[in-house]
């Protein structure tokens, strides 16, 4: 998790630099500032980013073939090895950097193709001219502005704020010039693929060979790494591939860390234990009341930079538990994030005919940019924790989205279950209980979604609920009315607001 601040026109050093103070937490381990006469690049990044901090590379990274050349970014790609053997790069220190740079060189913004495996946010700078751009899910975040005549771009909401409230996001697959030209250069699909996947134990071994794949792709545990584990299906999977990989790498007798967050005895804490003896890890809990999680959600809003009450119940859940993590020493945490999105796992998505299906999966695909992958980001950079989430891959995506409906959420007496496929799939790997254990969100299982709705059906009137709604439509409950008042205490109610991402429902 790195993060990253650029002004193009007629930049301010002394603002750029308390830009980048904003979002230090995003990497405290290596920083460098770069200044031109028509463009300042900051970057930081932390030690789990590959940084090396002897200072024998310059930050932001220079190419080493074109010394006008550098690059501020943020990402991770599942098939840098593929692209780099393509195109004669050799690895090492700033491996992506480097190869985005020498894409760019060589094809301009056709160098966009080769990132279909890829989550980031970038911005590549050739003298005065800057080229930036975010994945086609904008899992990495980013936000522009114009003050005067520059052009502002950064990781965070709250570091374009140190200079201008007249801020926007960054639109996924989408790149930029220095005019603040966007163009679109990739979207999600509007129609299912025509070749749809059928063979029930073909699909099955081919999710599982792309899964191992993408993990292999994207976790080497060069820093202290451990896995997020709630006993649902997702984070089991990847716990359980990565407990495997990690006594192959360091030895049968070791043991992998896990970590599971829950209210008293919760649904999440009784599964995690059930996966963790199942894995043999070394498992740690945590476990919290409504004083803890209310003591954190000034904090939560302040890193999230949303106010939607499902994302910031969720959110809490993630803040403590990548927190406490850290406090262990944990430098990267691994995190089954994703699977909802690629296997239709929304118990929502119950409600509609297999027909819809493709479409419904879309439309929640298109809410990551600015809801669910905020958490993702955020929640561990804030407490300087490089998440890897091998689930978000573009292979194991365009994969899902040609596997029969029916499929993804199987007919059952009771209705429908979902993620059946990927169940199946993993179904001789884990224990029954974990497999088959009905979906719940995070906030669900940890507890938090009982407990803050009702907190604040009690603190907050009715009065109080419709006087806000009068001015603030956006708001829809007493609970999103508390997150509302945080967000506008950090960040204003102009145009920042319109940057949050609401969920469908509450």
């Amino acid at each position: 998790m790195s993060g990253l601040v650029v002004m193009c026109g007629e930049p301010n050093h002394d603002e750029a630099e308390a830009m980048l103070q904003r979002i230090e937490h995003r990497g405290s381990h290596a920083f460098g500032i770069f200044q031109t006469n028509g463009v300042i690049m900051a970057q930081n990044y932390l030690k789990a980013d590959g940084a090396n901090s002897d200072k024998s590379y310059e930050i932001p990274v220079r190419s080493s073939t074109n010394l006008n050349l550098r690059i501020c970014y943020d990402g991770q790609m599942g098939n840098w090895e593929d692209v780099a053997s393509r195109h004669a790069i050799s690895d090492g220190p700033f491996r992506e950097e480097s190869l985005l740079m020498e894409l760019y060189q060589r094809d301009g913004k056709d160098m966009l193709q080769y990132l279909n495996d890829a989550i980031f946010a970038f911005v590549i700078a050739d003298g005065d001219e800057i080229f930036a751009a975010r994945d086609v899910l904008g899992i990495k975040t980013l936000y522009y502005a114009w003050k005067d005549q520059t052009l502002c771009l950064a990781s965070e909401l709250k570091s374009i704020l140190e200079v201008t409230d007249q801020v926007y996001e960054f639109p996924p697959g989408h790149f930029m010039d220095k005019h603040g030209n966007l163009t679109q250069f990739a979207q999600l699909p509007e129609s299912q693929p025509e070749a749809l996947h059928s063979d029930l134990d073909e699909i099955t071994e081919n999710i599982r060979n792309i899964i191992k794949r993408s993990f292999y792709n994207r976790v080497d545990f060069r820093v202290t790494t451990g896995s997020l584990l709630s006993g649902g299906i997702d984070s089991s999977v990847i716990a359980c591939l990565a407990s495997d990989v990690y006594r192959e790498r360091f030895g049968k007798e070791t043991k992998l860390k896990t970590f599971a967050l829950g209210v008293d005895e919760s649904s999440d804490i009784e599964n995690a234990r059930i996966m963790a003896d199942h894995i043999d890890s070394d498992h740690h809990e945590l476990i919290v009341d409504l004083e803890y999680i209310l003591s954190v959600l000034f904090d939560v809003i302040y890193y999230l930079e949303s106010f939607d009450p499902s994302l910031v119940r969720s959110a809490v859940s993630n803040f403590l538990i990548s927190r406490y993590a850290r406090e262990q020493g944990i430098e990267e945490l691994l995190s089954g994030e994703g699977g909802d999105e690629v296997f239709c796992g929304y118990t929502y998505l119950k409600d509609f005919p297999f027909e819809e299906q493709f479409s419904r999966q879309i439309e929640c695909l298109g809410f990551l940019h600015n809801n669910a992958a905020l958490r993702l980001d955020r929640m561990n950079a804030c407490h300087g924790v490089r998440v890897v989430a091998p689930l978000i891959s573009g292979e194991l995506l365009d994969y899902a989205l040609a596997i029969p409906a029916e499929y993804k959420q199987r007919p059952d007496s009771g209705g429908k279950i979902e993620k059946w496929i990927f169940r199946k799939a993993f179904e001789s790997f884990l224990p029954e209980e974990i497999v088959w254990r009905f979906k719940q969100e995070f906030s669900q299982g940890s507890g938090a979604a009982d407990l803050l709705p009702a907190y604040f059906e009690d603190v907050i009137s009715d009065s109080e609920l419709a006087e806000a709604q009068a001015t603030y439509p956006i708001v829809r409950s007493k609970e999103e009315l508390y997150y509302f008042r945080v967000f506008a205490e950090h960040f204003g109610t102009g145009k920042a607001m319109e940057t949050v991402g609401q969920w469908i429902s509450l």
